[in-house]
């Protein structure tokens, strides 16, 4: 102990070597891969010429879609819940520290999809659809091309961003626009509005916001609600309120916000479409317009 702290006069000590390097590279985080989730540009991440030659690509604020013909080619969403239908997978392609690929066995009669997982649990979810029968191992065969695809735009560097013009409904945090009491019967008085990942969807109770670019034409009778032109529906326990404008900056697209409404005690019906068309009311009036 003495020699240690009176080195001067102890000849013969030498310091302990340094430890060697070990930092090497990190494992990669989503946030780290991709930047920004609310402006991430998720056609940069899907070489259409070579995963799915002729299909017209088209971005939206939180995926890609490639369609030719009956096939549907998807990049996006993120996600970070658990997914009991995610397993494991054996991809032959290069990974980045701290990457996984994995699979989904979800509606794996017409879709093959894979994830591609980060370090930190947050995952790029991709699909290849198919509307007639189509062929598993082509689908899959494309969904492998599409994972190769992103993960050398992350690799390089190279993902692209969205820009969002003014009075598009990208730059607007839908969250700002559920918290109101105008919207507490359909969402519940005491709850609070939840951000979804890329800052483009915001869920408070019952009721939740989508705000993205409209990639299938609308379906059903138009009305008016809160002074735009508006379509009701139900999906299953879901009744939804769309409504669209030109898309600032995409010629030729329209931008979709979309509410929908839960029916928490079954299949939704003409009481849940009340309360829909009640927060449509409220919600849309306070969208900018194109």
């Amino acid at each position: 102990m003495l020699c240690a702290l009176l080195t001067a006069g102890c000849a013969g000590t030498e310091a302990a070597p340094a430890p060697a390097d070990q930092s090497g590279p990190s494992p990669l985080t989503a946030s780290a891969a991709l930047g920004d989730y609310a402006t991430v540009d998720y056609c940069s991440l899907l070489d259409a010429a070579a995963v799915a030659p002729g299909a017209t690509a088209v971005p939206t604020f939180e995926n890609c879609q490639a369609v030719l013909g009956p096939r549907t080619v998807l990049v996006g969403p993120l996600a970070s819940d658990d997914d009991p239908n995610i397993k494991p997978y054996d991809y032959l392609g290069p990974m980045p520290d701290g990457v996984a690929v994995q699979q989904s066995t979800f509606d794996d009669q017409s879709a093959c999809r894979r994830a591609i997982t980060f370090a930190d649990g947050t995952r790029l979810e991709l699909s290849v659809t198919d509307s007639d029968a189509g062929d598993p191992a082509s689908r899959c065969k494309t969904a492998d091309a599409a994972v190769g695809s992103a993960l050398a735009t992350i690799t390089a560097g190279k993902v692209g961003r969205l820009s969002f013009p003014e009075r598009s409904w990208g730059g607007i945090a839908p969250c700002a626009l559920l918290d109101t009491h105008d919207v507490d019967a359909a969402a519940g008085a005491d709850s609070r509005p939840t951000a979804g990942l890329t800052g483009h969807a915001c869920i408070r109770g019952n009721v939740g916001l989508k705000l993205t670019v409209e990639t299938a034409s609308p379906a059903g009778p138009a009305e008016t609600l809160g002074g735009r032109e508006a379509r009701v529906r139900t999906e299953g326990a879901f009744c939804l309120v769309d409504t669209t404008q030109p898309a600032p900056g995409l010629p030729g697209r329209r931008e979709l916000a979309e509410i929908s409404v839960v029916e928490t005690a079954g299949t939704a019906g003409d009481g849940t479409c009340a309360l829909a068309r009640s927060a449509a009311t409220s919600i849309l009036p306070r969208l900018p317009k194109a």
